[in-house]
């Protein structure tokens, strides 16, 4: 397999990933929350990054694909573990804290790591492990995550990726897969998918349970996203944020809060681990 992996500078610092039999590539960021910014399928750029926001620190990443965990979305108030209060900001802390990163044996993606700190610890008290490998393939993005619980009681987590997708005209977007019914996060009432889909370009945070998967039609670009679910990893999340071109389509264990209510909340058992799988497809219609 001719594959590159090499460390760049510019536009800026970021490791790049690329198999020019398909001409394509990712681009990530380690030290960022192991940010994937970029992502190239037959030469088309795919994801959405605002490059000048990713610049500014002290602000929030809009673009590529951030890493949700140890929960995803928000939490109503403080969760306890054997009795004691503790607090997590939106999305956890895997976006905000460096990993590391290496070219996987078989020279098929990378893999990127995390493990527990003190400044982990301090919000959720637990040793844990955490490794994402992503696997670039023609026309796929495959990831694979397996985190290892190395304390002496249950974890309990979500997981959740959190790609943003450009489109050329967020009113000439059809999405496809979506059960009948969904779930508004703006105010948690159940709505229909199909009065969310007509108003993207307004602004929509909606949660659903696909069977099998969810495809996002650029009906100007003809490029298709498709996200392959696996259970556990199989709540999708829609997200929209005009002006911006772009549609977050995002695979979750749980919905949010899901620490504090036990909805859909997973756990792993002492000295154990647990795997999860996504996959993103790309084609033209």
């Amino acid at each position: 397999m001719t594959v590159s992996f090499i460390k760049k500078l510019n536009p800026y610092s970021h490791w790049e990933y690329s198999n020019p039999e398909s001409d394509s590539l990712i681009r990530i960021v380690p030290e960022r929350g192991g940010l994937i910014t970029d992502w190239r399928s037959e030469g088309k750029e795919l994801l959405y990054f605002d490059l000048e926001r990713f610049l500014d620190k002290d602000k929030s990443v809009r673009g590529g694909i951030p890493i949700l965990f140890p929960i995803c979305g928000d939490l109503s108030e403080d969760y306890s573990i054997s009795g004691k209060k503790y607090f997590l900001k939106q999305h956890g802390f895997a976006r905000d804290l460096p990993w590391s990163i290496s070219l996987l044996k078989d020279k098929s993606g990378v893999r990127l790591k995390l493990s527990d700190s003190s400044d982990s610890r301090s919000c959720f008290p637990f040793f844990f492990t955490l490794l994402m490998d992503v696997r670039l393939k023609k026309k796929c993005l495959q990831i694979s995550i397996k985190i290892y619980n190395q304390s002496q009681e249950c974890m309990p987590f979500s997981f959740g990726l959190h790609p943003y997708f450009q489109v050329l005209n967020i009113q000439k977007i059809k999405i496809g897969g979506l059960p009948e019914k969904c779930i508004d996060q703006t105010n948690m009432k159940v709505t229909n998918s199909s009065d969310q889909i007509r108003i993207l370009d307004k602004g929509v945070d909606f949660l659903s349970y696909p069977s099998r998967y969810v495809k996002i039609f650029d009906c100007l670009s003809r490029n298709v996203i498709e996200l392959i679910h696996q259970d556990p990893m199989d709540t999708t999340v829609i997200w929209t944020d005009p002006p911006r071109q772009m549609v977050c389509l995002e695979p979750w264990t749980s919905p949010r809060n899901s620490l504090v209510t036990g909805d859909r909340k997973l756990e792993i058992k002492p000295e154990e681990y647990i795997e999860l799988f996504t996959t993103f497809k790309h084609n033209s219609f």
